[in-house]
């Protein structure tokens, strides 16, 4: 015996006790991913104000190139942050878990430790799986960007 839930999937009915079950953990989950989604806000929140700060002192240090990559390193950071906190509006608007916005997190987490931390410090495997990893996240977005459309 099936049913059709709220979000219009057909699902198997169960016991009135089984559907309390689900829902209390469905009820559960729903809480865990509002406190997620505050506490990446106020990550992002704060990661700006820090990119702001470290911006607005590149002029007081004395290394700017430093400073430059201090706020790319922050900013990349505040990148990642959104995308991660994206998945989470995604998941409350259409209720289902999209992997894209993550792969697009893992990609900018790729790029900010190859801009930031530099390659000519790097052992050569380190370099390699880190290419590697962008080539494999590259393509997975753009298949699973195909695939959603």
């Amino acid at each position: 015996m099936y049913r059709d839930s709220k979000e219009g999937i057909r699902v198997a009915a169960h016991s009135p006790f089984i559907e309390k079950i689900v829902t209390a953990i469905s009820s559960i989950t729903t809480i865990i991913y509002l406190i997620i989604a505050a506490v990446l806000v106020i990550l992002a929140g704060l990661s700006f104000i820090d990119v702001i700060i470290q911006a607005i002192a590149i002029n007081e240090s004395g290394d700017i190139t430093a400073g430059i990559l201090s706020v790319l390193h922050t900013l990349l950071l505040s990148i990642i942050i959104i995308e991660l906190l994206e998945t989470v509006v995604i998941y409350f608007r259409t209720y289902q878990f999209r992997v894209q916005p993550i792969l697009f997190a893992a990609l900018t987490a790729m790029i900010r430790k190859v801009l930031v931390y530099g390659v000519e410090i790097s052992d050569f495997l380190d370099i390699l799986a880190t290419v590697a990893a962008i080539g494999v996240l590259t393509i997975a977005i753009v298949l699973i960007g195909k695939e959603e459309k």
